[in-house]
């Protein structure tokens, strides 16, 4: 077949293939004949759908322990797309205020995703099952989510992630390791009667301490609030997503957990070792943390009533 026969654009596209490869020194025509001899791309191998299915290991009989381990994989998933588009938002030299609400719709559709779906941890397993599953996998606790522990440090600034009695003697110029070590939910991984870290936290800190430290270095001048205020702080559009955002981080998701733990465990405290250690009780309710990503959105009364709203709601 003469080229005169060959349609203008795939000559057009072959030649740009020729100059891209000669460019690294290698040969057009052999990468053709490696093409020429492959398979098809199928659904299964793209997204790795075996590996996918046999990464669901149970340490018991239980059948619906599989559904734990499945929804934590997908919200570990979800995190990872949140993190993504946070990632495109802080690293985007030329950054307009529609790509950045582009990019925060998307968190915040995840974010409402996995809002929705917590009543699969909520009602999806019988209470017998879990209390006895779950104490065959201590000390782990979904409190070790270091994903989600990101997330938190690319949004904010550090002062607005420590624990809430020990503001007054931090601020925003403070040292940032004495910051990492204020942060508020180390505080929901303490032995009620000691005081001293569970288990659960001294592995989680063990693993991930110098991460977390580098990640608030490194989002130390371009995390979402950093960016916000810098490029967009009298935009109503960009104000409105960043307190969705917040409300869904710091009181839907959390109360989401409340309702699941409450739903399953008692309230003695010889239960707490049934989530891994962690003081569920005085960790999640966002009354307690008054944990604010953006806390100059908010009016004194809402910060007051923190979470409040959405308590009621849930309740009535």
């Amino acid at each position: 077949m003469e080229n005169s026969s060959l349609d203008p654009k795939l000559l057009e596209l072959v030649k740009k293939l020729e100059a891209k490869y000669e460019v690294m020194g290698q040969d057009l025509t052999s990468y053709l004949d490696g093409l020429l001899y492959s398979d098809y791309l199928t659904y299964w191998d793209y997204i790795h759908l075996d590996t996918l299915l046999s990464l669901q290991n149970p340490k018991t009989h239980f059948p619906d322990e599989k559904i734990f381990i499945i929804y934590h994989q997908i919200t570990e998933l979800y995190f990872r797309l949140i993190i993504l588009e946070i990632e495109q938002i802080t690293f985007d030299t030329s950054l307009s205020e529609e790509m950045f609400i582009t990019r925060m719709d998307r968190v915040i559709r995840y974010f409402r995703h996995l809002e929705d779906s917590f009543d699969i941890m909520t009602d999806g397993m019988e209470r017998d099952q879990f209390l006895k599953f779950r104490m065959a996998l201590l000390p782990a606790s979904g409190f070790q989510s270091a994903q989600y522990r990101l997330i938190e440090l690319c949004s904010t600034d550090l002062i607005n992630l420590v624990a809430i009695d020990s503001r007054k003697d931090l601020d925003s110029k403070s040292d940032l390791g004495k910051l990492i070590e204020k942060l508020y939910w180390r505080s929901g991984a303490t032995e009620l009667k000691s005081g001293k870290k569970t288990l659960t936290l001294q592995q989680f800190e063990e693993k991930y301490a110098r991460t977390f430290l580098e990640t608030g270095e490194k989002y130390e001048n371009c995390n979402l609030r950093k960016i916000y205020l810098k490029h967009f702080p009298d935009s109503k559009e960009v104000r409105e997503r960043m307190r969705e955002f917040d409300t869904l981080a710091n009181v839907l998701w959390p109360l989401a957990h409340m309702k699941s733990a409450a739903r399953y465990l008692q309230r003695d405290p010889e239960d707490i070792k049934a989530t891994g250690g962690t003081n569920w009780q005085k960790y999640l309710p966002p009354r307690f943390q008054k944990i604010m990503f953006y806390p100059e959105l908010w009016s004194d009364q809402e910060k007051n009533d923190w979470g409040k709203a959405a308590v009621i709601k849930a309740l009535g």
